[in-house]
């Protein structure tokens, strides 16, 4: 049986980034259960403020070309995201934007947004785990760019007490979250395999 791969990425790129940390643990628990993970940083991916006079001038940077070939060979994708100012970042935002831009995406291929299957969650040391994020993540995806997005999600709070030293989420109720996030992603992207 054929599993599908499943790209995963942190809306930040700080040192000791709670987001990555869980990006980390849900790549563990899908390869786990046998789906073929990608967990790659935006800080690989540098990209400059979206702005028109750069595209039309000199393009879309090949980065943002790069990130949505990486999107286009996966059947699913996970974005685990931050809270800044009860939103998600501008490095989140600036990357999707870029990526959006028809130049940036085989045509023949595709837009990386459709044809696959994506979920969100966040953490946060706040009570709420980042789910005011998620709530204005999940309209730019679906209603701004056309993806599908599983309603399964985990918004872990008090994220900076939540991790074992294996880098697991200590708390079982919310370890069950995680599970039920990943478990159906993979199985809403299975539907993708070709």
């Amino acid at each position: 049986m054929r599993h599908p791969r499943i790209l995963v990425l942190a809306g930040s790129t700080r040192a000791g980034s709670l987001n990555a940390k869980l990006a980390a643990a849900m790549t563990k628990e899908m390869a786990l259960a046998d789906a073929e993970v990608t967990l790659i940083s935006l800080a690989d991916y540098p990209l400059p403020i979206y702005d028109g006079d750069l595209e039309r001038n000199k393009g879309v940077p090949e980065e943002a070309g790069k990130l949505a070939r990486l999107f286009q060979a996966h059947q699913g994708v996970l974005i685990v995201t931050p809270e800044y100012n009860a939103s998600f970042p501008a490095l989140l935002k600036n990357t999707l934007d870029w990526m959006s831009r028809p130049g940036a995406f085989d045509a023949a291929r595709g837009n990386p947004f459709r044809n696959r299957v994506f979920a969100v969650s966040s953490a946060s040391t706040g009570q709420y785990g980042g789910m005011r994020a998620l709530v204005s993540l999940r309209p730019v995806l679906e209603l701004g760019l056309g993806a599908l997005v599983i309603p399964e999600q985990i918004a872990l709070a008090q994220a900076d007490k939540a991790f074992n030293e294996a880098g697991g989420i200590s708390d079982e109720r919310s370890a069950g979250f995680m599970r039920a996030v990943t478990r159906r992603l993979i199985d809403e992207a299975t539907r993708y395999l070709i």
